[in-house]
């Protein structure tokens, strides 16, 4: 079923937030906001819900660690240590907790490493921007100076342009979308 939207393109982010903020108190809602660059608070004023990729970024710090432990227990303390013991420092190498100060460095690197590729990958595909993913930004000013709003039209496209061309928007088009 095609549905009728509109996009208004803005040339300012104060503007287009402050626009956001009046249509909202009229009631009408916005589907996408499309910029060039982060709007501080404009996620608050659409009211999307808060993410949660700190979760995940701190489960996959715990993955890190424990990879980083198990890995040094393996290479120092039970696999390869045994076979060729390493004597840094005049260190013992036959436990885990007697060394865990010096792999202390060793395993909060493996805790950002792993923390930090697993953010950036979980982000690239959740927000489907993984390689040959097509763009999904309905005008390519978007990606460079403006700033552009889409509105879904429900019986309200007259009350819905006055509120933009008073909210400062300098261009207003009404395009058929179709899901």
């Amino acid at each position: 079923m095609a549905k009728e939207i509109l996009h208004a393109i803005y040339d300012d982010d104060e503007v287009l937030l402050s626009s956001v903020k009046s249509l909202k108190e009229q009631g009408i809602e916005i589907s996408e906001v499309y910029s060039p660059f982060p709007i501080h608070g404009l996620d608050h004023a659409l009211g999307l819900k808060e993410t949660r990729m700190a979760i995940t970024s701190f489960i996959y710090g715990c993955i890190g660690l424990t990879f980083g432990g198990l890995l040094i227990y393996y290479i120092m303390i039970s696999g390869v240590g045994k076979s060729w013991p390493l004597n840094v420092g005049g260190k013992p190498n036959f436990t885990f907790y007697q060394n865990l100060p010096s792999f202390v460095p060793i395993m909060f690197e493996c805790t950002v490493l792993f923390a930090a590729h697993l953010m950036a990958i979980t982000y690239f595909f959740r927000n489907k921007l993984y390689p040959g993913a097509q763009t999904k930004s309905p005008d390519p000013r978007t990606t460079d100076d403006k700033f552009l709003m889409e509105i879904e039209i429900h019986n309200n496209e007259k009350e819905i342009i006055s509120l933009l061309k008073k909210t400062g928007a300098s261009e207003i088009n009404k395009k058929d979308y179709v899901k």
